[in-house]
């Protein structure tokens, strides 16, 4: 992995997280991914009054990434919490990068400092996981 992409996507979900819209949780949550062509998107988590019917951040970030020009890869996907437990994606979540995961994607988490906690792959948080090739939807072919 490339140092300054770490730094580039640690400040863009940081930056997010100082935007998310948290009013009952009060937990706020940035992401930032990369695609493998090196597209940098980002997200935060927005709440609303129907709690818990928000949108976490990683959601955010990956309907950024679509909104952009359709359906890319992950290369790497950040998250940035609170705290010093990792701020891992929630199992909603992981099925949404599954989707546009390979099996190289890789998941990293940070503090609100910026402080990396956690690093793994996708398929380390997701195994044996359901993806669009199981719906022989001619999707990618190269399951996780």
């Amino acid at each position: 992995m490339n140092k300054n992409m770490i730094t580039t996507l640690t400040e863009k979900a940081l930056a997010a997280r100082r935007n998310a819209y948290a009013p009952y949780s009060r937990f706020h949550v940035g992401a930032a991914l990369v695609t493998e062509d090196g597209q940098v998107f980002s997200g935060c988590n927005v709440e609303n009054a129907a709690y818990p019917e928000g949108v976490c951040a990683e959601a955010g970030a990956i309907s950024a990434m679509v909104a952009a020009g359709g359906a890319q890869k992950i290369a790497i996907l950040l998250v940035a919490g609170k705290g010093p437990a990792p701020c891992l994606p929630c199992g909603g979540c992981r099925q949404k990068i599954r989707e546009f995961a390979t099996q190289r994607t890789c998941v990293l988490v940070v503090d609100e400092s910026g402080h990396p906690l956690f690093e793994d792959t996708l398929h380390a948080l997701l195994p044996a996981s359901f993806g669009p090739e199981n719906l022989e939807t001619g999707a990618d072919k190269n399951p996780l």
